[in-house]
């Protein structure tokens, strides 16, 4: 479970857009072509890959040295009104952890909830319950991975850093993953400094532990706000994303793992962010 990261690793969300029309093996050769490290694989629309599949990436990540993540699909919400979908939601999840498990993928990740209109701390225990759920399902199924609910973009979804960090102090098996852009955009303009992300740091540091910061999974991308919050992801250039000094916040508390690109132009900005972390 606890991969021995030597340095952060920068991947796509999803293949490469030079892949085209061609599959993981060619996605693969391009990231490699890239010296990008990996990819996270996204089962936005639904679980499905295959067996050859997933036999494939298990096999050339670990010859390649690449790291590989998964994202859940959109249709997930552990605090539903109604039950059939809440179930649906915990299987989702499952389904992501077994088909990323086969992959070699060390950590999956997905938006948790939305509030409803109910108080936080309602939703909290409603996400809290699923959670078991679902990890007493992995830990049976013997499927070894972190399961990891992601910071959301808007005020109406469940997901600040409080709730996030919250939910992995009462797991094992559960971390953060910190989307930046998401913090950056849920308020409105905030955590874009380099004290800010250190503070992001420091408070997985203390108040987790060393190994969140050792086995990191985050994302980042420009992004388009408001006063709502998230409006769409932008090409880094093209935002207010201070990327620069988050990659330096990365650097001073030395963070291993994967931070994951999700800009419109994947690779390039993957790539951009690699470089400038490695001039540091």
């Amino acid at each position: 479970m606890l991969l021995k990261f030597k340095k952060l690793n920068f991947i796509t969300a999803g293949m490469p857009l030079r892949t085209l029309k061609g599959g993981y093996p060619q996605a693969l050769e391009i990231l490699e072509q890239m010296d990008l490290d990996g990819m996270e694989i996204e089962f936005v629309h639904g679980v499905r890959m295959n067996e050859e599949s997933a036999k494939f990436l298990k096999k050339a990540s670990k010859e390649k040295n690449m790291v590989l993540t998964a994202h859940g699909p959109f249709y997930i919400n552990l605090n539903s009104k109604e039950k059939e979908k809440t179930d649906a939601s915990v299987q989702r999840i499952i389904d992501t952890a077994s088909a990323a498990n086969k992959a070699g993928a060390f950590s999956i990740t997905y938006h948790a909830a939305f509030y409803m209109g109910k108080g936080k701390e309602e939703v909290y225990q409603c996400v809290k319950k699923e959670n078991e759920k679902i990890l007493k399902i992995l830990e049976k199924e013997k499927i070894n991975i972190w399961v990891r609910p992601e910071t959301t973009g808007k005020a109406t979804q469940w997901g600040d850093l409080d709730e996030i960090i919250r939910l992995s102090n009462e797991f094992e098996k559960v971390l953060p993953c910190v989307d930046f852009s998401h913090l950056h955009a849920r308020t409105n303009g905030e955590y874009n400094t380099y004290d800010e992300f250190c503070r992001i740091f420091e408070r997985m540091g203390n108040e987790i532990g060393q190994y969140a910061l050792d086995n990191f999974h985050g994302h980042l991308a420009g992004i388009d706000y408001g006063e709502k919050g998230e409006k769409k992801h932008l090409i880094i250039e093209e935002s207010d994303m201070n990327y620069k000094d988050l990659l330096k916040a990365f650097k001073s508390f030395n963070v291993k793992g994967a931070i994951v690109c999700e800009s419109p132009n994947i690779e390039d900005d993957c790539k951009l962010f690699k470089d400038y972390y490695s001039s540091l």
